[in-house]
């Protein structure tokens, strides 16, 4: 007999959780740059040719910026290649680099033409044998300060100079093709001035010395990465001894200037790299050089045997996380490579996901529920395409990242939602054992999956890495009282906007006793539930812990801010607005969106309106917390730059009292306490 009954119907909202200040996100941002699977731009490389091996030596001088290399490089011929032609290959290369002479085995020399983004095609002297193994030697030097135009505008992706000198894979400083896809071997001979270490994959032992080009002594590092993979990265620098933490295989290398930091950062690297071992299964190789690189570059650079980082992130907390995605890559980048672009998200995801797993097991579950709440956004942002054909996007732009890295970590965590931990870990060692040293297919992923889980994962893949959008969930529920004191029962239907969507989804009903939770095959646009609890249910969430990716009103706004973030990375200041607006259109208490706001216009020296935004930010609902104490910050600096010392240091002793020491907030208060923010140049 019914004696009590209740509607009730809702969009469900999420907690918002953006945590860092731009410099950070930016920093995540420009990470995942290095982190794609990315091509250059420029026209496809026709024929393409596959690249096995390099044997390459090459000489540093900081003091000149110069670079003087020779490159033996192994490739086998075109599939396209004719036998009776010979038909013209492509390289790329580094724009300032100048080659000298390219030679074949026969001892010919062979010409080509140079494009406008340096890469280069040549004419074979013979005919290609299709199959057949050709040796192609270059000669090449020129000068690399880090300033001139590389292969991808806006990165800075080589410089040689002091006192760290750095040569990225991605810079082509050797002739390279199928840039994260076609993996190759490589023994290098790298010369540098006495003093500097080099590091690279595969290293051979001590230095020997050497006399370089100008007659000075210098030492000769010798290295050899005899499995195929991704070996491209040289790093020299005027490091100390190196500090390394539990059994000693990874080593950290500082310069003098971040000495200080040494000892946690191996702590934290060799944690993180036990972790992974833990979840992965035991990498190629034992070793790993965590090494410090300069500021203005990328924020992380990984290669095998090799995880980098900016010294300046070196004693940073938040480098945690920068630096569990970059060691994970050990993995998912070196150890497994996507075949293809549009396999991508299986890497670049992996490595988000790992990174995700690290905190998960250092911090707990409510720190994972955090940090999904941020990717989710980074998921959604550019669903315009299919996971899948993510390789007709450039792989530079926001779209290919957020793709493969945001939508590809949460397609690994709703995996591990569908299939269970154990499953779930199974699929991934699994899938690294199987595929060791060679790229992956999506469908070939997907059968492992299927086969570790016993379960059929057609659905789950077709809805998540083969379509786009994601579901926005709406609860109707009826709440009887049962007769005889046997408590309540509740009946209810979950109702979401796509038709093909199939996928378990977590109810949690709050009751005055006992919280019950339930899984429900959430099948189709509506689908029905009965739920019996002794206490009476007061409140029912769908899917509370963040497991499926879905659509919230709350989700919007942080996507319009990510994007608007996005916008600022690429200097389009007017767009960024615009999209700030948006996210304060969708919820005016945003504190995170006015704070977004005002630093922009900061930039701008656009001070009155930026100190309206801040004070918007600290009227707003406060999420996430760091914005108190920033806001606090850059308003005492607007007052010491517009000179009103008194009304500056209330606020610096405002952002003390926060006692929320985020990126280092309270630190840098104390410091605009003991003097006055400088006025910028040119203000």
């Amino acid at each position: 007999m019914m004696t009590e009954m209740r509607t009730h119907e809702r969009n469900l909202r999420l907690g918002f959780g953006l945590r860092l200040p731009l410099t950070c996100v930016l920093g995540f941002l420009a990470m995942g740059l290095m982190m794609a699977a990315p091509v250059f731009a420029q026209r496809p490389e026709r024929p393409a040719l596959n690249i096995t091996g390099y044997v390459i030596d090459a000489e540093l001088d900081p003091a000149t910026h110069h670079l003087a290399a020779r490159a033996v490089v192994t490739f086998t011929a075109p599939e396209s290649a004719a036998p009776e032609t010979a038909e013209s290959v492509s390289f790329g290369f580094h724009p300032a680099l100048k080659v000298t002479k390219i030679s074949d085995e026969s001892g010919a020399v062979l010409t080509g033409e140079r494009s406008a983004d340096g890469a280069i095609r040549i004419t074979p002297a013979t005919p290609f044998v299709r199959g057949l193994a050709v040796r192609w030697t270059f000669e090449y030097e020129g000068t690399i300060t880090g300033n001139e135009d590389g292969p991808v505008e806006g990165l800075k992706l080589a410089a040689i100079q002091e006192p760290i000198s750095y040569l990225l894979y991605p810079a082509r400083w050797f002739p390279t093709t199928g840039y994260l896809t076609d993996r190759f071997t490589a023994e290098m001979h790298i010369r540098v001035p006495q003093g500097m270490r080099v590091f690279a994959s595969g290293s051979q032992g001590a230095s020997k010395p050497v006399t370089l080009a100008n007659g000075k002594p210098g030492d000769q590092y010798d290295f050899n990465w005899s499995k195929p993979g991704f070996p491209g990265t040289v790093i020299a620098g005027r490091y100390l001894d190196p500090v390394s933490a539990g059994t000693g295989n990874i080593k950290v290398y500082l310069t003098v200037a971040h000495q200080a930091a040494a000892n946690e950062l191996a702590q934290t690297a060799a944690r993180e790299y036990d972790f992974f071992t833990g979840s992965f299964g035991a990498p190629e190789t034992s070793h790993l050089n965590v090494v410090e690189l300069p500021d203005g570059t990328l924020p992380a650079v990984w290669a095998p045997e090799l995880a980098a980082i900016p010294g300046s992130r070196a004693g940073d907390k938040s480098s945690v996380r920068l630096l569990a995605n970059t060691i994970a890559r050990q993995w998912w980048g070196s150890e497994v490579s996507p075949r293809t672009l549009n396999d991508a998200w299986i890497t670049n995801g992996m490595a988000r996901y790992g990174e995700l797993m690290y905190v998960e097991d250092e911090s707990g579950k409510s720190a994972l529920q955090t940090a999904i709440q941020d990717v989710s956004a980074g998921a959604l942002a550019y669903d315009t395409i299919p996971l899948s054909s993510a390789g007709r996007l450039n792989p530079f732009s926001p779209e290919f990242q957020s793709m493969t890295l945001e939508k590809g970590a949460m397609i690994f965590h709703m995996l591990r939602w569908e299939v269970g931990d154990k499953a779930f870990l199974a699929t991934l060692k699994g899938a690294l054992s199987q595929y060791t040293g060679t790229g992956m297919r999506s469908s070939e992923f997907v059968k492992v999956a299927e086969a570790q889980s016993q379960q059929q994962l057609t659905a789950f893949f077709a809805q998540w890495a083969d379509g786009i959008g994601a579901p926005q969930f709406t609860d109707k529920y009826a709440v009887y009282r049962l007769g005889n004191n046997k408590g309540f029962r509740t009946i209810g239907e979950i109702g979401q906007n796509l038709d093909l969507f199939r996928m378990p989804v977590e109810l949690r009903i709050e009751t005055d006793g006992k919280t019950e939770t339930k899984k429900i095959e959430v099948v189709g646009r509506d689908t029905q539930f009965v739920v019996d609890t002794f206490g009476r249910p007061r409140r029912i969430s769908i899917d509370p812990q963040n497991w499926v990716l879905k659509s919230t009103p709350d989700l919007q706004v942080r996507i319009a801010i990510l994007k608007g973030q996005q916008l600022v990375a690429q200097g389009d200041l007017t767009g960024a607005l615009a999209e700030y607006q948006k996210a304060l259109e969708a919820d005016a208490q945003s504190s995170l969106a006015s704070y977004r706001i005002g630093e922009l216009l900061f930039t701008q020296r656009n001070y009155q309106a930026s100190v309206n935004a801040y004070r918007d930010a600290l009227r707003g609902d406060g999420e996430p917390r760091w914005t108190e104490v920033w806001s606090h910050i850059a308003l005492g600096k607007i007052f010491d730059i517009t000179g009103q010392r008194d009304r500056a240091v209330n606020e610096y002793r405002l952002a003390v009292q926060t006692d929320d020491n985020t990126q280092g907030a309270v630190n840098e208060a104390r410091q605009w306490l003991q003097k006055p923010y400088p006025r910028p140049n040119n203000d």
